[in-house]
């Protein structure tokens, strides 16, 4: 008799645990079709979502005193910047987007304010994965500024006068593509545009930058469509502890006159100091000659704060 309620207890103990036991954790699949119908839905990971962002603010200065004998100019430099990125990742379906805002100003004793930095960039990527390194992709891009531009003249009889060369959407780069990426690893991509179209605007009529003009619009018009195939490799790695080097290099070959190539190179190395304060060494090295005949290039270097979010 004994170990007749001994039994009838262990089995009381063993349905109610297997009644208890949460609804995610029983296999669907092994129980009957009845059954099926009265199971809640299982809690699956449903955020494929990653976000990130950088704010961050460069303030540089430097004073000398009138009998200064090393020579200088007084001046003051303030800096903002603003990234962000968010990637979405399901199965073969990957959809990216990033916008890049820099904006700087300096004032040298004697002279106007000046910008020293200006950057607007917006980009966003659908992709769709065939195999291990390959994906199919369709991409959209915005390249511009926030604020007009000058180039200053010395005047013979002393001061200076300044000439109107760029503004907002003055010129705008805005960039369609569809073609394959190759991305063998994390840090690397390389995306091939067969099927490329851009468009130059230029909102602002008074624009002038001397030979070649206005971008190559032409007189009269507001925006000009190139077709043409691009290409676009990215490499973004910490190359060291606390120290990221990050770059961009793009081909762009129009097909009206594939003999004349754009080439644009963005790179920046940064180095953590803290988590608040890091320094920053940027440049940039273009060759387009619907803008220069020659190279152009610009470089800075920042110290300040840069806050993650």
């Amino acid at each position: 008799m004994k170990k007749l309620l001994l039994s009838l207890v262990m089995t009381g103990f063993g349905l109610s645990a297997f009644c208890q036991t949460p609804a995610d954790s029983v296999r669907v699949d092994s129980l009957p079709p009845a059954a099926k119908e009265v199971l809640p839905p299982l809690q699956r990971d449903t955020t494929y979502w990653k976000k990130s962002g950088q704010m961050g603010v460069n303030l540089n200065q430097g004073s000398f005193s009138d009998n200064w004998t090393g020579g200088g100019v007084n001046s003051i430099a303030l800096g903002l910047v603003l990234n962000a990125r968010a990637d979405y990742l399901r199965d073969r379906i990957n959809w990216t987007s990033e916008v890049q805002f820099q904006y700087g100003v300096v004032r040298n004793e004697g002279q106007q304010t000046r910008k020293n930095i200006d950057r607007l960039f917006a980009d966003s990527k659908f992709g769709y994965r065939i195999s291990r390194s390959w994906q199919l992709f369709a991409s959209g891009n915005l390249l511009s500024q926030f604020a007009p531009g000058y180039r200053y003249e010395n005047l013979t009889g002393g001061g200076e006068r300044r000439v109107l060369i760029s503004g907002f959407f003055a010129p705008a780069f805005v960039t369609e593509s569809i073609g394959f990426e190759y991305k063998p690893t994390t840090y690397f991509n390389m995306q091939l545009g067969v099927a490329t179209l851009r468009q130059t605007i230029v909102s602002d009529d008074a624009i002038s930058v001397g030979e070649p003009k206005r971008y190559g619009v032409p007189a009269g018009r507001r925006v000009r469509t190139e077709a043409a195939f691009q290409v676009v490799t990215n490499f973004d790695r910490d190359i060291a502890k606390n120290v990221n080097f990050k770059a961009r290099y793009l081909i762009f070959a129009s097909y009206e006159r594939m003999t004349s190539l754009d080439h644009r190179i963005d790179a920046s190395l940064t180095a953590k100091v803290n988590s608040l304060f890091n320094v920053n060494l940027t440049t940039i090295v273009l060759y387009d000659k619907d803008q220069s005949r020659t190279v152009q290039y610009s470089q800075g270097l920042a110290i300040g704060l840069l806050y993650k979010f």
